[in-house]
């Protein structure tokens, strides 16, 4: 015969808030929320062009754009129009600006280069043009794809990508003890390899909104994803939920707010300028353009820093590991 249930036992204990529990959540919802808006909102107040790379035709107007440009600009000179193309081309400069008469001037620029940076360098040349009385003639030689009329199918690849990662690692982070080390770092790296195949495919060849040829974006992708996430494991592993939240702080609000996807680089303020290629949205970014756009120049350095993200981010994750390991040895030891 089975004993009654011992109702001290089988009645639900009353559940205690501990204050630290929430409180800290809240404070870190909002620090996270509050940066967020601060910096998307305030890059986007009044963007102003520093030091944006226009070339332009050596004699008389060289001079003039010096004088006329300032800060805003700096200026490559080249001796003919054709060899500021192709600096345009290769993205060493947004335009090219030269003269085909006294009263008449020509600028050859890259749109892809984002609707800011071009734009900045066409109110540059019309400002100009009006102080000297002259007209000016522009044509756009590396227009955005057809299907990325605003320029922003970039940042929205790149932020759904390093969103996702960051949402299995921090959850995977959360799951220590019920998935082992190794199969967490697999999921993480098939992950990465899903998602950057999965988002190429949808950019690229299904929705034609990025240029960049097909392997090429999506090794881009799949490093980005690998940075991100393994990032975001290695700060948890080590901090904890502050490790968590710098990760949101650095990657997805910092990282993609100073990409220069939506605001040129040569128009953000120059803290932005100093982080924005160092952190892996920004690389990505870069190199997604640089491939689709500008004949993949430029795209080694943006490939190095993603890698290194993900290679620090996993060295750091193991290093924590075998710190972990070692304590009860050493406690053994001691006893």
């Amino acid at each position: 015969m089975t004993s009654p249930p011992d109702s001290r036992t089988d009645r639900a204990l009353p559940v205690v808030t501990q204050r630290r529990a929430w409180t800290t959540l809240v404070i870190t919802g909002l620090i996270i929320g509050t940066a967020f808006i601060a910096i998307y909102v305030g890059l986007q107040r009044n963007p102003q062009p520093s030091r944006l790379p226009i070339a332009v035709v050596t004699g008389q107007l060289s001079t003039t754009a010096r004088a006329g440009f300032g800060n805003a600009a700096a200026i490559t000179e080249v001796a003919s129009v054709a060899d500021g193309e192709v600096m345009v081309r290769h993205g060493d400069a947004v335009a090219v600006l030269g003269a085909t008469s006294p009263t008449s001037l020509t600028l050859d620029y890259a749109g892809a280069s984002g609707f800011s940076e071009s734009g900045a360098a066409r109110q540059l040349a019309a400002g100009l043009a009006q102080k000297a009385g002259a007209t000016v003639q522009e044509h756009d030689i590396v227009p955005l794809a057809t299907y990325d009329s605003r320029g922003l199918s970039a940042f929205y690849v790149v932020f759904g990508v390093t969103l996702s990662s960051f949402v299995l690692a921090q959850g995977l982070t959360a799951a220590t003890a019920k998935v082992r080390l190794r199969h967490r770092l697999y999921a993480m790296g098939g992950f990465a390899v899903a998602i950057g195949v999965i988002a190429a495919t949808v950019a690229g060849p299904v929705y034609g909104s990025l240029t960049a040829p097909f392997p090429l974006l999506a090794i881009s992708l799949i490093l980005l994803s690998a940075a991100s996430a393994f990032t975001t494991k290695a700060l948890g592993a080590w901090l904890g939920p502050a490790g968590i939240a710098l990760a949101v702080l650095t990657l997805t609000t910092i990282g993609n707010a100073t990409s220069g996807a939506t605001i040129g680089i040569d128009l953000l303020p120059g803290w932005a300028q100093a982080i924005s290629g160092k952190l892996p949205p920004g690389a990505a970014v870069r190199a997604v353009n640089n491939f689709g756009y500008f004949d993949g120049a430029h795209t080694v350095a943006p490939l190095v820093i993603l890698a290194a993200w993900f290679l620090s981010g996993l060295g750091l994750v193991l290093l924590r590991q075998r710190a972990a390991q070692r304590r009860p040895l050493a406690a053994e030891v001691q006893r």
